[in-house]
């Protein structure tokens, strides 16, 4: 008997209840394991921070985008937390696909299903807090909000939709790749996108062949829509389009990873 089930070489399903609580158990470990890696913990914490002030008081005052700069930015350092989270997400699943947990896996009742859910709930619960830090000095230097108790819940919710979306994408990562150091650098992609978008800059500023992809790629509409919210501004059709990105990026992410546990879980 273990904590995550009964010994059963072979099975990797998790029917009713007892896969809810496998993945009760997961969440558990992989808070625990993010929580215990201080140096990880504090540069996915403290890095979005010194990032944003940086732009604000070293590159703000060049830049125009019609009201003061970090009320601006504070939608795209937002998103650009939930890339370093990402990142380390990447790592923790690599780590545990090559480095023998699958095999104890592997012989008991616990599918990918759980081990898929308590990286993302880990990594959503890490980005929250992070988010929240970045708020909160946001504020401290100046940052004012003109939304209501439904602009914030819906920025929030929103937030909150993308970073699920990233760390599932993250998590598909660490199950193709072989190292963490392989999980590191492809999740540069992801850490890439928030800056050829309207998180820094307006997207008008930027030369004309670049435009197309920055309106056009999935973390434009998720800033502009939090930015809409925070400030209490016309978003347009912005929030939808972040939400069918968001989805799609999930239930896409979702698949892939169910197949990878499988495919990995099988070697050997």
């Amino acid at each position: 008997m273990s904590e995550l089930g009964v010994a059963l070489p072979g099975r990797v399903s998790e029917p009713g209840a007892c896969g809810a609580r496998r993945g009760r158990v997961m969440i558990a470990r992989c808070l625990r394991l993010g929580w215990r890696n201080t140096d990880a913990l504090i540069t996915s914490l403290v890095l979005p921070i010194v990032l944003m002030l940086l732009f604000v008081y070293l590159f703000g005052g060049a830049i125009h985008t019609g009201s003061a700069y970090k009320t601006y930015v504070l939608p795209g350092v937002l998103v650009l937390c939930a890339g370093f989270g990402s990142a380390l997400t990447a790592v923790r699943v690599t780590e545990d696909m090559s480095g023998g947990v699958i095999d104890r896996l592997r012989t008991m009742n616990v599918g990918g299903t759980a081990m898929l859910t308590g990286h993302v709930v880990a990594s959503a619960v890490r980005n929250a807090v992070s988010s929240a830090l970045v708020l909160g000095v946001a504020c401290a230097i100046g940052f004012r909000s003109g939304a209501g108790l439904t602009g914030w819940l819906g920025a929030a919710g929103l937030l909150m939709l993308f970073i699920v979306a990233i760390s599932a994408l993250s998590a598909v990562i660490g199950m193709l790749v072989r190292s963490a150091e392989a999980a590191n650098g492809c999740t540069f992609a992801v850490l890439f996108l928030p800056y050829p978008s309207s998180a820094f800059v307006p997207i008008a500023t930027m030369p004309t062949w670049i435009r197309g992809f920055a309106r056009n790629q999935p973390v434009t509409p998720v800033i502009e829509s939090i930015r809409g919210l925070l400030l209490s501004h016309p978003a347009g059709n912005a929030p939808w389009l972040a939400i069918a990105w968001c989805g799609g990026i999930v239930v896409a992410s979702v698949a892939a990873a169910l197949v990878l546990f499988q495919r990995r879980a099988g070697e050997g």
